[in-house]
């Protein structure tokens, strides 16, 4: 599987003013954020200093009125500072899950308009991931990442400041182990850094591969490989677990090492302010405030190493994001035409199609279907017939040429609603995880009861729906697992039909059921032609000798088109293909 190496840099540019924009509806809290961030920085150091004065002016004189105003003081100073502290957490926590929210929701629409061509060329795993694991991180860096670290430097700043003011040689005995302490910190990070990359390249495989290997597990069974895939998700769930052990050991080594520097400067802190207050060049309580100020200097720092790793982390999901939206592998929707109603004509000029640069499926295709027709395309697997049904909905894009409905260029039409217009079964019925009802309408409130069974009782769907227990309201597992192919493909015709298009589209709709059931569907289908436009794929010549139009398809290109009488009389590639299937009937 590729993997994608970027590890990002915190400030990279280009990225971070992208970024910004999905702040800007929420600039006003972040402002306040900022505010916050500034009085929780300002906070910090005044706890040490109270301490400090109220020992040398209190406690060491022995006034307990003015001590007890002091504590007074310092409960406070504390009570607002949790305050402070608690709006904090929470607004940045606010912040990062709304922003995050319009992300994913811009994401997800970005990749419903992404062309089938997208899908065909990328791991579904992958973008599962960028849509849930990418889009998580991003709410720890607006959560745990930005405000965090500006309020950490500018703690560390105000502290700095205040230890300098109060005893400058202090300062610099208890920070004379800082240079060590931010060699670590550097050494972690850029370790770290590595590690991070590794666990979100190996977080995308282990995603890729365990839904491509569930979906496909029937696949899996049927060939007896289920040791072969165990073995092959072993080796990448050991990469996965690899990577993150990795940065268990980093963390591991660093914040022992981090905690013996900061000790050592702690330790330097009191035999150097010992010997200051037994000289008289200075105070017990300025010993103890500095003692306090060391310990909320060093533990920032100890912590920018994940700051800056949480930004970093940010960065690579934020370009992999950006990437995605950047793509542009979607059907253009510049047509502005609109029409409550179509005949159904449709026409092909001259159309030449790739799905891979020049690697043509149809060459220069040429056919016309009139209002209330039904043409049939027949032809080996891969002559080009599912690639013209794809067409004309535009699932994809043709290279050369032009298709027409009503007249009209396909890319004039508002993309929607010329597929609004389109009913398309497809030979792989897809049903998702609800119920019968939400399966047909896709969610479309519009759409009653009454139309759907309606549409049922039209396709003769409805028989079969009023004995599943609860009718419209039974629940249909993952991909339908709980009907039969002939049911699913019944309420695929009833999800067409609800939407009254006056063109149909079947692709291979009989070609996976059994006799008894294939009557049914004929039924089916003759009922939704009746009056309608429509083309069918069948490799079972017999259901389309009625159609009054079949085009033979071979090696994208059409050799003959004709009735089924016109086509047996040729004696071409029809009539040999019949003959085939003739004969095969004849020796059952």
């Amino acid at each position: 599987m590729k993997k994608e190496q970027k590890t990002g840099q915190i400030f990279d540019g280009e990225v971070l003013s992208r970024m910004m924009q999905f702040l800007n509806p929420y600039l006003k809290y972040f402002i306040l954020l900022v505010f916050l961030t500034i009085s929780l920085g300002l906070l910090a150091p005044t706890r040490p200093y109270l301490i400090q004065y109220t020992i040398d002016n209190f406690i060491v004189v022995d006034d307990m009125p003015g001590l007890n105003k002091m504590v007074i003081i310092l409960i406070a100073v504390q009570l607002l500072q949790a305050l402070v502290q608690f709006c904090h957490t929470y607004l940045s926590g606010w912040l990062g899950q709304h922003i995050v929210k319009d992300m994913r929701v811009q994401l997800y629409e970005h990749i419903l308009k992404l062309k089938l061509k997208f899908y065909d060329n990328t791991p579904i795993g992958r973008l599962v991931t960028r849509a849930v694991s990418d889009i998580e991180t991003l709410s720890e860096v607006f959560t745990n990442g930005v405000a965090a670290m500006l309020g950490d430097i500018l703690q560390l700043f105000f502290i700095f400041v205040v230890m300098l003011f109060t005893d400058w040689r202090l300062t610099l005995i208890s920070l004379s182990v800082l240079p060590l302490l931010l060699f670590s910190t550097y050494v972690f990070k850029e370790k770290i850094k590595v590690a991070f990359g590794d666990v979100r390249n190996a977080v995308s495989n282990l995603n890729t591969f365990v839904q491509e290997h569930i979906t496909g597990m029937n696949v899996v069974q049927l060939f007896s490989a289920e040791k072969r895939e165990q073995e092959a998700f072993k080796k990448i769930n050991k990469e996965h677990r690899d990577a993150n052990i990795s940065t268990v050991l980093y963390y591991s080594i660093y914040y022992p090492v981090a905690e013996v520097i900061a000790a050592s400067g702690t330790g330097l802190l009191v035999w150097w302010g010992a010997h200051s207050v037994l000289d008289g060049h200075a105070t017990i309580g300025t010993l103890i405030a500095f003692i306090m100020y060391i310990n909320l200097f060093f533990r920032p720092i100890r912590m920018i190493a994940d700051r800056f790793n949480t930004l970093q982390m940010g960065i690579v999901s934020s370009d992999r994001i950006l990437k995605l939206l950047d793509d542009k592998s979607m059907i253009s929707n510049e047509g502005t035409y609109t029409t409550d109603h179509i005949d159904g004509d449709i026409e092909f000029k001259n159309v030449w199609f790739a799905y891979k640069n020049e690697d043509y499926v149809l060459k220069d295709i040429s056919f016309k279907v009139n209002h209330g027709e039904t043409v049939a395309l027949v032809g080996a697997t891969g002559a080009g017939k599912s690639s013209i049904i794809n067409l004309i909905s535009r699932f994809y894009e043709i290279n050369k040429g032009s298709i027409c409905v009503n007249g009209r260029d396909v890319k004039s039409y508002d993309l929607y609603n010329l597929r609004k217009h389109i009913g398309v079964v497809l030979q792989d019925v897809f049903l998702f995880s609800s119920s019968i009802r939400e399966n047909i309408t896709l969610g479309d409130k519009s759409i009653t009861d009454q139309q759907i069974l309606e549409a049922a009782e039209l396709v003769g769907a409805k028989t079969f729906i009023d004995k599943l227990p609860g009718g419209l309201d039974y629940e249909v597992m993952e991909r339908g697992s709980t009907l039969s192919v002939g049911q699913r493909q019944l309420l695929s015709f009833v999800r067409t039909m609800v939407y009254d298009p006056k063109i149909i589209i079947l692709d291979e709709a009989t070609s996976s059921v059994d006799s008894e059931t294939e009557v049914l569907i004929q039924d089916a289908i003759k009922s939704m032609m009746k009056g309608r436009t429509s083309i069918a794929i069948a490799h079972r010549l017999a259901t389309i000798r009625n159609a009054d139009n079949i085009i033979v398809l071979d090696k994208g290109e059409i050799k003959e088109s004709g009735n089924h009488e016109e086509l047996l009389k040729v004696k071409g590639f029809y009539s040999r293909l019949y003959e085939m299937q003739y004969k095969e009937v004849e020796e059952l």
